[in-house]
């Protein structure tokens, strides 16, 4: 079979790897792709953007038989809807099932409607009233609100203030200065719930759901969860601390209510569902987010975990068969450290040679994210540059191998977290 990973980063080399390991698969186009990719398939630039006619063409002229679609934002835009229409299979949810991820309104009322648990909100759409609302809601001393822009937004969206002012900030950000632009054009205020954060991997073709890991994510930029927030500086899955009960009542509470409210709204999901939860003292969970996409790095995470053919995974959920699957996942823990250049997430550099070992080993890969290859050479090419991956039964020993791997990696300006993991580890 031929298959197109659509994409450019760690996630996407990830799914290509783990496409070319098939015995299904015989090729592996990567559109755009990235200095990895090229290894195990042929890169290919086209316009990416609706109504995808570059792409429907590629397909047809190339007799593609499947498109595995990486990132949130052409799944938002419909590139399900538009190769559907071609008689053309694509992994990943329609454009209004991606409304889950892509409307952060959509998704809160859908929830509210549905008694999916979640935080308490309020929706605005301008700056004098949420700014009235957070000021009379909260004291100088303490701030128990979230703020999120409710559209897409890379993973930056989502303000946590400390302070009424720094909330006001991010408002003015929001409305009056247009960071986000039509991201922006709304926001969501809703309380804050403490407790530990989970990420919750499900695949559907909207009858059927198998489980297929947890993973946490690290969103800072520096170590001891300080400095801004990324698209995410390092995960480790699965969660050694997640029972089998709480897998269940996720599953009960959360993730078939979900599906069966989409499908009240005439939305059959097909694809990855990543729930991001926060779980109270009390251990019980709630949605914070839902994405409409594996999570980048935690798809680094956990891909390599799956011992089921994957092909035969996305295949069989873009008809409708996934019952028909055995899905199975290796008993082992991974780790991954992501290298990022200077600077990251705000202005980087790029063009800084990467040298090094990034062959794969029994117990460790290295995923490409920012990276292109420049007269022959490999070279940084986004914020976010290498994954680094860990494979072991422990996760301490995952997570060790992932470091004593970045010690034979180099490139000017590389920065990366040396405490992916280390509070779990301290808790275990």
């Amino acid at each position: 079979m031929k298959v197109c990973v659509i994409g450019s980063g760690g996630r996407e080399h990830s799914i290509a790897w783990k496409l070319s390991k098939s015995s299904n698969v015989e090729k592996i186009f990567c559109i755009p792709g990235n200095g990895g990719t090229i290894q195990i398939g042929e890169n290919i630039s086209l316009n990416l953007k609706p109504p995808f006619s570059d792409l429907i063409k590629f397909v047809k002229d190339n007799s593609v038989d499947l498109v595995v679609v990486g990132p949130e934002i052409p799944l938002v835009n419909g590139i399900v809807d538009f190769l559907s229409k071609e008689g053309i299979k694509a992994f990943g949810p329609t454009s209004d099932a991606s409304m889950i991820e892509g409307s952060k309104v959509f998704a809160k009322l859908l929830m509210k409607k549905n008694n999916i648990p979640t935080s308490d909100f309020e929706v605005f759409s301008d700056f004098d009233s949420a700014k009235k609302f957070l000021e009379s809601r909260s004291d100088k001393s303490q701030v128990d609100w979230v703020i999120k822009v409710n559209g897409l937004a890379a993973g930056k969206g989502v303000m946590v203030p400390s302070t009424v002012d720094e909330g006001i900030k991010f408002l003015e950000d929001v409305f009056v200065s247009k960071k986000f632009g039509d991201s922006g054009d709304k926001v969501v205020i809703e309380k804050k719930i403490e407790g530990f954060e989970v990420s919750f991997f499900v695949i559907t073709d909207g009858k059927d759901v198998k489980f297929v890991s947890t993973a946490q994510d690290h969103k800072r930029a520096f170590d001891g969860d300080k400095g801004p927030n990324t698209g995410g500086m390092g995960a480790y899955s699965p969660v050694p601390f997640i029972t089998k009960d709480f897998i269940n009542k996720v599953m009960k509470m959360i993730v078939y209510p979900t599906i069966e409210a989409l499908g009240k709204e005439n939305i059959v999901y097909k694809g990855v569902l990543y729930c991001g939860l926060m779980v109270d003292k009390e251990g019980n969970p709630y949605v914070l987010e839902f994405n409409c996409r594996f999570g980048d790095p935690e798809a680094q995470a956990i891909l390599p975990l799956i011992k089921t053919d994957v092909y035969e995974i996305f295949q069989a959920t873009t008809e409708g068969l996934l019952s028909k699957v055995k899905f199975e996942m290796y008993e082992k823990f991974s780790g991954v450290v992501v290298l990022a250049s200077k600077g990251y997430p705000e202005d980087y550099e790029k063009g800084k040679e990467i040298t090094g070992d990034l062959s794969e080993k029994d117990n460790s890969i290295v995923f490409h994210a920012g990276t292109t290859l420049s007269n022959g050479k490999l070279v940084t090419n986004g914020g976010r540059v290498l994954n680094v991956v860990g494979i072991s039964s422990s996760l301490k020993e995952a997570l060790s191998v992932s470091y004593q791997r970045i010690k034979d990696i180099h490139f000017e300006g590389m920065f990366y977290r040396s405490d992916i993991g280390k509070k779990v580890l301290e808790e275990e």
